[in-house]
């Protein structure tokens, strides 16, 4: 069930929308390879939604391809913002919200330009949003919500980091990652073990299946001061394991072997560094967002070894989708503005954002 939010929620979050009309908030995210589409209400919660995959049609190239993904998500808009419209009971929301970085900017210029005609068209305000403080408002999508403060470990295919939050929009980023980001990893790793595109919940699979301790493979920066990751080291091991059981001939009987290590080495990472950076700034409470934050094995470990509470959204709001976009902009409303330039921004410093107007003021 999703909770009710507005003047009822015992988290901060609430503080925005206490005692204002209801607004129905339209999500519109196409950052990267997933079409979402989401309606938020600030008093009833998430009303509708819709999200479709692109994974079948990258599979073949082994990755994302740009261009792709934009044409797709011109394909996909439309009919997923009918569906959701007509889940939601309404015919047009009260704002729109949109990914605006960062992303591909093809994808990006796709749901920025469809959110802007809408804009125009039903003469509505239109909040541009940044897509790991989307990740990172997610949990208010379920009913257990963090307070101020926490850290957040944002994990993806794309980005890895450590971030202190302090509040909406007031962020200090403590660490991230100096390679391939954690998901990355896990497709490349996949790739390597012949798991295909994308690979990342196939190797998570096959860990299960396998010892985590038949190869001892690094834990890279975990002994380093601060709080930043790598993984290419991690992942030359993995590969220099896989040449030699090739080599034998007996990659078929230790892949599962390889496939668990791996995964066991990069969760130690990932904790590693999550408890350091908790204890550094005296967190009491964690958020693990993204893709990677679905992960079992990594949920279990942090909650196990983390002293204060670990939250999370539901795995169906671990991915990208236009739920956590819906959010983001329901929060930011004050920072509206009428449709006008589509804003597309490859790369977007979190640390940039600055809290909404009205809690600024």
């Amino acid at each position: 069930m999703i909770a009710a939010c507005a003047g009822h929620c015992k988290a901060p979050w609430a503080d925005f929308w206490h005692d204002a009309p209801p607004v129905r908030v339209l999500g519109i995210e196409t950052s990267c390879d997933e079409t979402g589409v989401a309606v938020f209400d600030t008093r009833q919660g998430l009303l509708g939604q819709a999200l479709h995959s692109q994974v079948n049609l990258h599979a073949l190239y082994g990755g994302v391809v740009p261009e792709i993904a934009a044409r797709d998500h011109v394909r996909r808009l439309l009919p997923l913002l009918v569906e959701v419209l007509q889940q939601s009971g309404i015919s047009r929301p009260d704002a729109i919200a949109y990914t605006a970085g960062p992303g591909l900017v093809g994808a990006l210029m796709v749901g920025g330009g469809l959110a802007n005609g809408l804009a125009l068209a039903w003469d509505c305000p239109i909040v541009p949003v940044h897509h790991m403080e989307g990740h990172l408002v997610a949990p208010l999508l379920e009913d257990d919500v963090p307070e101020y403060p926490f850290l957040a470990l944002l994990v993806s295919g794309g980005h890895s980091m450590l971030v202190s939050v302090q509040g909406l929009g007031r962020y200090t980023l403590l660490g991230s990652t100096l390679d391939d980001a954690a998901g990355e990893a896990f497709d490349k790793t996949a790739k390597l073990l012949g798991l295909g595109y994308p690979g990342g919940p196939a190797l998570a699979r096959l860990a299960t299946q396998g010892d985590e301790t038949a190869y001892d493979f690094p834990r890279p920066m975990l002994n380093r001061p601060g709080a930043d990751f790598s993984f290419s080291g991690l992942k030359t091991a993995v590969m220099l394991e896989v040449r030699r059981a090739e080599e034998a001939g007996t990659l078929d009987a230790v892949r599962a072997d390889i496939a668990a290590s791996f995964q066991r080495a990069v969760v130690d990472t990932l904790v590693g560094r999550t408890l350091q950076a908790a204890k550094s700034v005296g967190a009491e409470r964690v958020v693990i967002a993204g893709g990677v934050g679905a992960n079992a094995l990594l949920r279990q470990d942090l909650a196990e070894r983390f002293r204060g509470r670990v939250y999370y959204p539901r795995l169906e709001f671990c991915t990208d989708n236009g739920a956590m976009i819906a959010v983001a902009g329901a929060l930011r409303l004050a920072d509206a503005a009428s449709a006008g330039a589509i804003r597309a921004t490859a790369r977007w410093s979190l640390e940039s954002l600055q809290p909404p107007a009205i809690a600024a003021a």
